[in-house]
């Protein structure tokens, strides 16, 4: 007997090749960063999301992906911030934005749209979460 799935495993995303993710927390000794760590992420956090933003236009290609507990930061408008100036200077960054104000996940297909999260995020949601954000950085490895 032959299956036949409805999606492709030839994209799947290796998780673990030293992807830079820049963590923003205003949670000292943030258990985030120790998490994205795991998953083979090299680690440069932040707690001052604005000095954030600053490195990141400063300097596009410093970090693969940006990782904000919203929650620690100031809730929702925090969300919307960095989306709105991320956006402002053409960013391609990809951005994933965790908070328990969010009613459920998101990964949207549009590459400009931030991957939201909804607190307290599972092992497995972060994981996933990573690998949608990653999508293209893996296709370049790959290649």
């Amino acid at each position: 007997m032959q299956a036949y799935h409805s999606f492709d495993f030839g994209g799947a995303v290796r998780i673990g090749h030293s992807f830079r993710v820049l963590c923003v927390t205003a949670t000292a000794g943030a258990p985030m960063a120790d998490r994205l760590a795991a998953l083979g992420g090299r680690i440069e956090t932040e707690s001052e999301l604005y000095t954030a933003l600053s490195g990141v236009i400063d300097d596009p290609g410093g970090c693969d992906m940006l990782v904000l507990d919203c929650d620690t930061l100031g809730g929702e408008d925090v969300a919307q911030v960095v989306t709105r100036t991320l956006r402002a200077v053409d960013s391609r960054l990809p951005v994933v934005l965790i908070s328990a104000g969010f009613p459920s996940h998101l990964f949207p297909e549009s590459r400009e749209e931030p991957i939201c999260l909804r607190a307290p995020v599972s092992d497995l949601s972060l994981r996933i979460g990573c690998e949608h954000a990653l999508r293209d950085l893996t296709r370049w490895a790959a290649a």
